[in-house]
């Protein structure tokens, strides 16, 4: 038996989850958003920390760019030298992005739609 309000709280998680990924498919090769900018432009502004989540929870062998997404600093999020940061920082760069002591310069990459 489900209680009074489950079935919203679901499809509510659900909007959020289809309103990040729909943002996440538009970043264009090439350019970064931070976890902050997603948020934002899905229409849910100081929810970084909840795209994190929803990011990682994304399917094995997604087609999305996941890796295109990462903290305010410039930074990615996995732990340095962990096999996520290098598979996302060998994606990163293949797509021409160049890090500078272990930063991308935000000014030069960051996606402005």
């Amino acid at each position: 038996m489900s209680r009074v309000g489950e079935s919203t709280k679901n499809e509510t998680k659900e909007s959020f989850q289809q309103k990040i990924w729909q943002i996440l498919a538009l970043i264009p090769e090439g350019r970064v958003a931070t976890y902050g900018q997603v948020a934002e432009l899905a229409g849910f502004p100081k929810m970084a920390r909840a795209v994190g989540r929803t990011l990682s929870k994304l399917p094995h062998g997604t087609q999305l760019p996941w890796h295109r997404v990462l903290n305010a600093q410039g930074k990615l999020s996995f732990p340095l030298e962990s096999a996520p940061y290098k598979e996302q920082k060998n994606r990163l760069e293949k797509e021409g992005i160049v890090f500078l002591n272990g930063k991308i310069r935000l000014a030069d990459y960051r996606w402005r739609p």
